[in-house]
């Protein structure tokens, strides 16, 4: 009886032993070039995104939402789960709207959000939409 687990305790503690080894050795990374364009994007894309919560923090807006039946957390919520594509699409959205444009303005704009997020499937807030399968 002895004899058998003498085998298995050496045959464990060369394995053991093995796996001590291996997580002594480096691990290998590597990098890739990002192009400026990419970065200069992600850049403006944080500060649309930026802009639109500041957007959704004000009281006005806030009040809107909540009338419309959407929290300001389920809207920052789904600001952020936007890629920076569609962050710079809303942003630009926002640049073009008349000065003086009011709550109609922004209320668009943060419709606009939400419309994109529950097209994407993130949400489910608007009945006549169907998420992209």
């Amino acid at each position: 009886m002895m004899q058998q687990n003498s085998g298995f305790i050496r045959w464990t503690s060369r394995v053991m032993m093995v796996l001590m080894l291996s997580m002594g050795m480096p691990l290998t990374a590597s990098a890739g070039m990002v192009e400026t364009g990419q970065a200069v994007n992600h850049a403006l894309a944080e500060q649309g995104r930026a802009r639109i919560l500041a957007l959704v923090d004000r009281d006005d807006v806030r009040a809107q939402m909540v009338a419309r039946g959407v929290t300001a957390e389920q809207a920052k919520a789904r600001v952020n789960a936007l890629t920076d594509d569609e962050v710079l699409q809303v942003s630009e959205k926002m640049d073009q709207l008349p000065a003086g444009a009011g709550v109609l303005g922004i209320l668009f704009a943060v419709f606009i959000v939400l419309l994109v997020t529950d097209i994407l499937g993130f949400t489910k807030i608007f009945p006549f939409t169907r998420p992209v399968q």
